[in-house]
């Protein structure tokens, strides 16, 4: 059994990571990465029932105020799902952590897109583009059109430092 902890942690990177540029990407969270999540969280805590237990009740009490944040339309339903998976696999302090973490992500996220005003317009990217230009053409034109944040980054970053710091 002491094998699961650490492969469900490099699988929930990588999951993350998968979220991450996805979010950039479409601005969307697919509910079953996030049922992924909340699986391998879960089973990184199968030896200790108790700790699953309240990592459940955890997440329910954050679901509660995101829950309300979403639908006053301050936070996107794909990021409240991600949250609540992220907080299903973690302990009470580990939840903490999550949210600290993604909150100061998130602000150095916001930094980045108040600072793309200042940016010129670029042109559309031609063919054979580096990544880097193409993804920076794409959010300046979404920055333009006042287009939400992709905060999954930030959660992702959040739940990517967590697990590290949780250890395998």
């Amino acid at each position: 059994m002491s094998w699961i902890v650490p492969i469900a942690s490099i699988l929930e990177i990588l999951l993350l990571l998968y979220v991450a540029t996805i979010d950039i990407a479409t601005r969307l969270i697919s509910n079953e990465i996030c049922l992924a999540l909340a699986l391998l969280g879960i089973a990184g805590q199968l030896a200790s029932p108790m700790q699953v237990a309240q990592s459940v009740i955890a997440a329910t009490i954050l679901f509660l105020p995101l829950f309300v944040a979403c639908t006053r339309g301050w936070i996107g339903g794909g990021d409240v799902k991600l949250l609540v998976a992220l907080a299903i696999g973690l302990p009470l302090t580990g939840v903490i952590q999550l949210l600290t973490i993604t909150a100061l992500a998130g602000g150095g996220l916001a930094l980045v897109h108040l600072m793309m005003r200042n940016l010129p317009y670029p042109k559309l990217a031609p063919a054979g583009s580096s990544l880097a230009r193409r993804v920076y053409a794409v959010e300046r034109w979404r920055h333009l059109r006042h287009a939400p944040l992709p905060y999954g980054v930030a959660i992702a970053s959040g739940g990517i430092w967590t697990i590290f710091t949780r250890g395998f």
